[in-house]
């Protein structure tokens, strides 16, 4: 890939990552980052290699069935560092049909099994959309597919990790020449801040 990707998972969410203590949802969207960043590839085996040294060193217990080759079978697919294919994360769910959101704004569903208030959709926004400036009840995890956003933290495009949570307000606008595509973990609703968009909250479906 010709992209430079800038922004990355924390160190302490790769390490979740690779514990596997993450949820599903936000589980598929590291791994969707993962498949298009060598480095942060890397990072995880490195977790997973200090996790198999810990595991040595605690008490024997007894295996699941089939424990020994489900983990033969991931350690002879598994290679440090490498990207792969893209869309592989995505194969095991099943993706909706594009419905209109608002004005240059569609989303798709993504079908992980909805664990509370999590939900997982992929949005894609035309060049130049600017949306509400907003905050969020829980999480946002978002890895730009393709295209590009903005916002008051940087610009973020394809392969880009954005890791928001509650703490955080900001406004994206779409960057120019293509329509930005991203596949999104969100925990509750967006909180629309300004006068306007507290209005027309009750339209707004993400």
């Amino acid at each position: 890939m010709t992209n430079k990707i800038t922004h990355h998972p924390t160190d302490e969410t790769l390490a979740a990552y690779a514990a596997g203590t993450l949820d599903e949802a936000r589980s598929l969207i590291v791994a969707m980052h993962l498949s298009r960043c060598a480095a942060c590839s890397g990072g995880v085996a490195r977790y997973e290699a200090i996790g198999g040294e810990l595991l040595e060193q605690a008490p024997d217990v007894a295996l699941k069935p089939g424990a020994l080759e489900n983990a033969l079978r991931s350690i002879g697919s598994a290679e440090i560092g490498v990207v792969h294919d893209e869309s592989a994360p995505l194969a095991a769910y099943e993706l909706g049909p594009w419905r209109w959101v608002g004005p240059g704004v569609r989303q798709r569903s993504v079908s992980v099994p909805e664990t509370g208030d999590i939900k997982v959709f992929m949005l894609r926004a035309a060049p130049g959309t600017k949306l509400p400036h907003h905050k969020h009840a829980g999480y946002e995890w978002t890895c730009v597919l393709e295209g590009a956003f903005e916002h008051e933290f940087g610009r973020f495009g394809p392969g880009d990790f954005d890791e928001a949570d509650e703490t955080m307000e900001h406004s994206p606008t779409v960057s120019a020449g293509a329509p930005c595509v991203c596949i999104v973990a969100l925990q509750g609703n967006i909180r629309l801040q300004s006068r306007l968009g507290r209005l027309i909250q009750p339209l707004i479906r993400l």
